[in-house]
């Protein structure tokens, strides 16, 4: 894959002085970092059992998804564009199994920033060398739905990338992804983890000028884990019968009701908890858990204490002192919920 990124140095930002500029419109969150923690090694066994359990399922879905862009686009060549950084590992596991699938494709990743928009000079780049119409977008998951509404916002006045924005998930628990390989808010091993499964590379950092930029993670070497993730899915995707497998259907997820169930969710949060900001909402494990890892966490809830699923983000929650509170079928289709806490 080629990153559509430009390397930058930047002072990292401690995490409660970077809440507090966020929270204050001072800064936006994109021009700042704060420095990514390594991983402890609970946190690293948690992301390999969630590897080991979890492969066959990604490969199987995988599978799916690579069958539905084959089923949708046929004969043309697609291109895949990873949202960074979670959409990287889908990204690269779909790139394998289309080339072994006898397709055409080629794979980049580019920035897109909330309440900002898409990096447009790295669209630019590649509606130069590419149709705009054979582009499908890759992330790993769907939250609240909002980065499906910067596309949308993105893409608007851009020809050839249609009304709906092709994007591509595993798991659509928002309901707002084109394709999805199901519904499910789950573990999904590499949303528990930055840089080591996304390349090396931060969160990317808002330009004006030229691409999007990033920090190279140097301090995470020693973690890097995207190739064994990567190859512990092919290897279970290998050993499917692929006839079995069902190509994923465009809009389905949408057909469930999972947008409106999700909206009602993230409303009735605020309400319960007096938040003004839908942004300090985050639903979904993944979500949840990056939250507590890289803001200023108030509530962390689960739909269920013993399940699995919720086990890094209730230790990461206990070493932040924050409470853990089951609240069972009020989150909906969420399996969990970080809320941001109020520092301005």
């Amino acid at each position: 894959m080629q990153f559509l990124l430009q390397p930058v140095t930047l002072e990292m930002t401690p995490v409660e002085e970077k809440e507090k500029l966020i929270q204050s419109g001072a800064r936006h969150y994109s021009d700042m970092l704060s420095q990514e923690p390594a991983p402890s090694a609970q946190h690293l066994d948690i992301f390999y059992r969630s590897l080991e359990a979890g492969a066959p399922r990604m490969a199987r879905e995988v599978m799916m998804l690579a069958k539905g862009l084959t089923a949708e686009y046929g004969d043309k060549p697609i291109v895949l564009v990873s949202l960074v950084r979670a959409g990287v590992p889908l990204g690269v596991m779909l790139q394998r199994a289309l080339s072994e699938m006898g397709k055409t494709s080629c794979h980049y990743g580019i920035s897109i920033i909330r309440d900002r928009g898409i990096d447009e000079a790295a669209l630019a780049w590649i509606e130069q060398r590419h149709d705009p119409q054979s582009v499908v977008f890759v992330d790993g998951w769907t939250g609240k739905g909002t980065i499906t509404g910067e596309l949308v916002a993105s893409l608007r006045h851009r020809p050839g990338y249609g009304e709906t924005p092709r994007l591509v998930v595993l798991a659509d628990p928002a309901g707002c992804a084109w394709l999805a390989a199901s519904k499910d808010d789950w573990l999904i091993p590499f949303g528990i983890m930055g840089a080591p499964v996304s390349g090396m590379v931060s969160r990317s950092i808002w330009s004006e000028t030229g691409f999007h930029g990033c920090v190279r993670c140097d301090h995470l070497d020693a973690f890097e884990c995207s190739q064994k993730l990567a190859d512990t899915v092919d290897v279970h995707r290998r050993r499917l019968d692929s006839a079995a497998v069902a190509a994923a259907v465009a809009l389905t997820t949408q057909q469930h009701g999972q947008r409106d169930a999700s909206l009602k969710v993230v409303s009735d949060l605020c309400a319960h908890y007096q938040v003004s900001s839908v942004n300090r909402i985050k639903p979904g494990i993944a979500e949840a858990t990056r939250a507590v890892l890289r803001r200023v966490p108030d509530h962390v809830l689960v739909r269920d204490k013993t399940d699995p699923n919720v086990s890094l983000l209730i230790a990461l929650a206990a070493q932040k002192g924050i409470e853990v509170q089951e609240v069972g079928a009020a989150i909906g289709q969420y399996s969990a919920v970080t809320i941001i806490r109020k520092v301005v």
